[in-house]
């Protein structure tokens, strides 16, 4: 049984020691992944809100073309009736042409004003799509930095992880499916990454809480797998004091 649990604690000690140089790589890295990811995703939004306005504008100018064929339409119309009113037999359909007319006169000039207040409206959309534009350049040079600045430090530590990431799978592989799990889950709810922690001046090596003297002897023992009372860490053994 203390072969069988040491070899346990000795398997997840190893697969610390790893993630912990692994741990280390990203710290070097530091906040340049998110950073990239972040100039990555604020560019495409730069890119959708472009092409929104780009639909935006040639839908104005759609309506422009619309609203020009309308008045159009409408001069052919009061040129009609200005003939008919030519050959009019009485007042009444004299004055029913006219309202025609000023019918007309009036779709005229509502589409006069759509037209201008269409053209305001795309000063307005290209006076953004330009800023839009310059925002999203500056944002595209920031990411080429990022993204050399990043990729130098990766080719630098290339190799080394690549054999670390080798080395934990085959770690990984000697530690039991309840354990793994348990350790994993452990390394996810602390902020320095370390599930598997000896203790150190009668402490724990994770979260620096007393581990009273019993316990120590029990950890010491390795008949049982210990964990930290207080943060939940597993404790595979008890560093002596050098005086």
């Amino acid at each position: 049984m203390e072969s069988t649990v040491a070899s346990k604690l000795e398997a997840l000690s190893k697969l610390q020691s790893i993630d912990s140089q692994l741990d280390e790589i990203k710290r070097v890295r530091g906040d340049l992944p998110e950073e990239v990811q972040d100039l990555e995703d604020e560019i495409e939004g730069y890119e959708v809100r472009v092409r929104k306005f780009d639909d935006e504008v040639a839908g104005l100018n759609d309506s422009i073309a619309q609203r020009k064929q309308a008045i159009k339409d409408s001069e052919n119309l009061i040129r009609k009736y200005e003939e008919q009113q030519q050959n009019v037999r009485n007042n009444r359909e004299y004055d029913a042409i006219t309202k025609e007319v000023e019918l007309q006169k009036l779709e005229i000039q509502i589409s006069e004003k759509k037209i201008k207040e269409a053209h305001f409206q795309i000063e307005q959309k290209i006076s953004e799509i330009e800023d839009t534009k310059h925002r999203l350049e500056e944002r595209r040079k920031d990411l080429e930095n990022k993204q050399k600045e990043l990729e130098q430090i990766v080719a630098e530590s290339q190799e080394e992880e690549k054999k670390l990431e080798d080395d934990r799978q085959s770690a990984a592989s000697g530690v039991e499916d309840r354990l793994l799990s348990a350790y994993n889950r452990i390394r996810k709810n602390v902020r320095n990454g370390l599930a598997v922690v000896s203790v150190k001046r009668d402490a724990c090596g994770g979260c620096f809480n007393t581990v009273p003297p019993q316990r120590q002897a029990d950890i010491a023992a390795q008949k049982k797998i210990i964990v930290c009372e207080h943060c939940g860490r597993i404790l595979a053994g008890v560093e002596l004091r050098v005086f």
